[in-house]
């Protein structure tokens, strides 16, 4: 998703959100992510503005302080960068790759079942199974922190069943260029 921007010629416009919009965004990330309401007062205080940061293909980043903080594709999840993860690792629930997925995943190519099942693979357990569609934390085999986000496109037990086709979609990882966006 990331594969060559630029922030001169990719971001078309940089506004503030109206007040309403801010609170529905609130609402969906609390939602969506694996946090409370203090934790999300940390990454996001509700005395700062939050900046919408248009660019193309209907990619939504959302800045404070021209720092990005999370993302959105058209009207999807909304996604947390890789910087702000490694800050807040539980945010987003994980998933694991063997050493032999690790090339393929910095090259921003789906994860497949084998990489996640094999036995430097990690899948959550049956009784925390992931659904299809969940945005997750993709770690490699002997790191600490994850070095890249995806959505799953299939559900954790799927993956399990079939071990075969993609089961991870990558949109963001290590390396990308909006790992190399710092600030906006």
């Amino acid at each position: 998703m990331f594969k060559k921007f630029t922030p001169s010629t990719d971001i078309a416009g940089q506004t503030p959100p109206k007040s309403s919009v801010q609170r529905s965004i609130r609402a969906a990330v609390l939602q969506q992510w694996k946090i409370g309401l203090e934790t999300l007062e940390e990454i996001w205080p509700k005395k700062e503005t939050l900046i919408h940061v248009k660019c193309r293909e209907h990619i939504s980043i959302y800045s404070v302080q021209n720092v990005p903080l999370f993302f959105q594709h058209f009207d999807g999840p909304f996604y947390p960068t890789l910087r702000l993860l490694h800050q807040y690792p539980f945010i987003l629930p994980k998933v694991g790759v063997d050493r032999g997925a690790i090339r393929f995943l910095l090259a921003g190519a789906p994860m497949m079942c084998p990489g996640l099942t094999s036995a430097g693979g990690y899948l959550p357990p049956p009784e925390e199974a992931l659904p299809k569609g969940t945005a997750v934390a993709v770690h490699a085999e002997g790191k600490e922190h994850a070095v890249g986000i995806g959505i799953t496109t299939l559900g954790t037990e799927d993956m399990r069943k079939l071990n075969k086709d993609v089961a991870v979609e990558i949109v963001t990882h290590l390396g990308d260029d909006l790992w190399a966006l710092q600030t906006l």
